[in-house]
């Protein structure tokens, strides 16, 4: 229970598996491209305020762990 987070009247966790896929599976990220995609999903994550929980990027895709406040939708975190 203490791993729960909190608002004025209940307490969440919400967590969503997201995998972010190229178009054809082209094996893209691997490059010069995959030292810049870790700062840069922890950005966006934190200007929609919510975290990063785990992430493995692939040459041809990316799996993250997000922790989202449930006040945002879903559909608004994944879409950035």
């Amino acid at each position: 229970m203490d791993d729960l987070e909190s608002l004025s009247h209940s307490k969440w966790e919400c967590k969503y598996h997201v995998v972010f896929i190229p178009k054809y599976r082209r094996k893209v990220l691997y490059g010069e491209l995959r030292r810049h995609l870790g700062d840069v999903f922890r950005r966006l994550a934190l200007q929609k305020e919510c975290r990063v929980e785990e992430g493995h990027l692939m040459p041809d895709h990316v799996h993250m762990m997000l922790e989202v406040d449930p006040r945002f939708g879903t559909r608004s975190i994944v879409g950035i």
